[in-house]
């Protein structure tokens, strides 16, 4: 059974809510995912699992949250090449660009990824959330 870490950061709420309907789907697959908020995530045991979902909502001018996921994101990524990653998030402006750049610096990183990632506008679709995770599961 494969470990999988789901690692968010959350300002209204809305990522958290994907995450963890992300891994309810994962356990309704019948695999165990631990979700954690990236203050509480410890590196060394994320870069252990054998798969990680990455959650970060667009900030500001479609960035990553730049206090804590961002620092934290950055320090991960020379260790990401060959790892299975998933990348999900929310927003509440723009067309996703911030999605499309995360996604294809995770590929420059060596990652293998899921798809192009998970975005939702506004509020968590639960059922969308609980599928990818069952995606996840499968990956």
């Amino acid at each position: 059974m494969s470990k999988i870490m789901i690692v968010y950061w959350s300002g209204t709420g809305n990522t958290e809510a994907m995450a963890q309907a992300i891994a309810d789907g994962v356990n309704a697959a019948g695999q165990t995912a631990e979700c954690c908020s990236v203050d509480e995530a410890d590196a060394t045991a994320v870069l252990a699992c054998d798969k990680i979902a990455f959650g970060c909502p667009a900030m500001g001018a479609e960035v990553l949250e730049e206090d804590s996921f961002e620092p934290f994101f950055a320090g991960l990524e020379s260790q990401l090449s060959g790892k299975k990653v998933a990348l999900f998030g929310s927003y509440g402006w723009g067309d996703g660009e911030w999605m499309r750049n995360w996604a294809e610096r995770t590929r420059a990183d060596g990652a293998e990824l899921l798809d192009d990632g998970l975005i939702q506008n506004g509020e968590a679709d639960v059922t969308a959330c609980q599928a990818y995770g069952k995606s996840l599961a499968g990956f």
